[in-house]
């Protein structure tokens, strides 16, 4: 691995386990739209990627706008993205140990600004980024590698100076487009040969072996 100068993270799946709140939101929308819900596989499989995408594929372009002010309107006013979410354990002491070790840590995530801030803010996260970075309230510009090089930009390093840290493989492919390296981890919602495919150019079990390599980096 190069030496590091910035550590991108996402969030979904890698720095907390959203995927009961972020399905269910989707069981509602479809619900009040009058949608038979996908099956849990299919709806796993929605814990990523972006919102917009995920839902075009179940009510098609013409309903995306009307699926997506439900789904908030669950996820934020009723409060369901942070009553249904957790923290993975040892997360905080992994996002510590790099911050004391003088990292400069990034967040890069497909969610929408402000959700993104809530969640930090609601599990006392915020303090360890350098940056936070999501596409925009409206849902633009949500493709990860949009993301990434938004982050890369803000930490002014070159890319073989940063590297990537996420759970599906449009993490891994996002990297990629931007020439940087890139961590999967096995914890979130997407399999080891989903990550092989993609080209993770490590992948990690646990915090703590994710943790090691991040030090020597």
């Amino acid at each position: 691995m190069n030496d590091i100068d910035a550590i991108l993270f996402d969030l979904d799946g890698t720095l907390t386990d959203s995927g009961p709140s972020i399905m269910n939101c989707y069981r509602y929308t479809f619900d009040k739209l009058g949608f038979d819900c996908p099956p849990d596989h299919v709806l796993r499989s929605f814990v990523g990627p972006p919102l917009n995408q995920n839902m075009e594929s179940v009510v098609g372009p013409e309903l995306v706008a009307d699926a997506i002010k439900h789904y908030l309107y669950h996820m934020v006013d009723e409060g369901v993205g942070l009553s249904e979410n957790k923290l993975y354990a040892g997360v905080p002491d992994l996002l510590t140990t790099l911050k004391s070790a003088g990292k400069n840590i990034y967040l890069a995530t497909s969610k929408r600004h402000p959700l993104c801030d809530d969640v930090l803010i609601h599990f006392d996260l915020m303090k360890y980024f350098s940056a936070v970075h999501g596409c925009n309230r409206d849902g633009s510009q949500s493709d990860k590698a949009l993301v990434v090089a938004k982050a890369l930009a803000s930490a002014g390093c070159k890319p073989d100076r940063a590297i990537m840290v996420g759970d599906r493989y449009h993490d891994i492919v996002g990297a990629k487009k931007n020439g940087l390296q890139s961590i999967g981890v096995l914890w979130g919602y997407g399999s080891r040969q989903e990550l092989e495919e993609a080209g993770a150019d490590y992948i990690v079990e646990t915090r703590t072996e994710l943790t090691t390599l991040l030090l020597a980096a």
